[in-house]
């Protein structure tokens, strides 16, 4: 009895797998797409929607993974000691960024999954993730995602009112933060490298060192 119930959760999770390998050829990366088409995709595969369109979301380097871990933990170590309302995510953490405030899912076609994000205004956080703009954003650079980083990104955060965005650059040991003006847009960028510290603007006279995002 024992052997037949494992033979048949094998089979179930065999056949999960391929329902899932089926999935993931069976996405059209030139269509665009809705959230509501995203909702069936039962995979474990790991992808953004850019305005409609597919973007795959490969897993990260170790260094990349380390800076994220150490720089989640300063936040909410922050987030800790001033006993605010904010929260801290980390990816995979759906962020949907909807025109109009829409909720339509049907009508959501922007899907992403910052390496960090803070979210003050906790009405925008729901069972499948945050719907809205968190006050930060923060995406660790990597070559493969770069371009999406800043450019794409850059521009879809910037409409969505995103006040803070940090992009991490872990081998230059750097760090390129932008602010968002009155005007709605973001300022020219003010770069910080290793031996710095980085003033995080959301949270009042609060600075993280570089020394502890980049340990060697």
């Amino acid at each position: 009895m024992t052997n037949l119930f494992t033979d048949l959760k094998k089979k179930d999770y065999l056949c999960e797998k391929i329902k899932q390998i089926i999935m993931v050829y069976s996405i059209d990366l030139t269509k665009r797409y809705s959230y509501a088409d995203y909702l069936t995709w039962i995979d474990d595969v790991r992808r953004e929607l850019i305005e409609g369109i597919v973007k795959m979301m490969p897993a990260p380097l170790s260094k990349h993974a380390e800076v994220s871990s150490n720089i989640s933990w300063h936040l909410e170590n922050v987030v800790r000691k001033k006993k605010g309302n904010c929260k801290v995510f980390h990816a995979p953490f759906d962020v949907r960024l909807p025109k109009d405030c829409n909720n339509d899912n049907n009508k959501i076609h922007t899907v992403v999954q910052p390496d960090i994000s803070v979210i003050c205004d906790l009405s925008k956080i729901d069972k499948r993730g945050c719907c809205g703009a968190p006050d930060m954003i923060v995406e660790i650079f990597s070559p493969s995602t770069g371009k999406r980083d800043l450019h794409d990104k850059f521009l879809i955060y910037q409409e969505a009112g995103v006040r803070e965005y940090w992009i991490v650059y872990p081998e230059n040991e750097a760090v390129n933060v932008f602010y968002l003006q009155g005007d709605g847009k973001y300022d020219g960028g003010h770069v910080y490298e290793f031996e710095g510290k980085v003033p995080v603007r959301i949270f009042e006279g609060v600075m993280i060192d570089l020394k502890d995002i980049f340990e060697r």
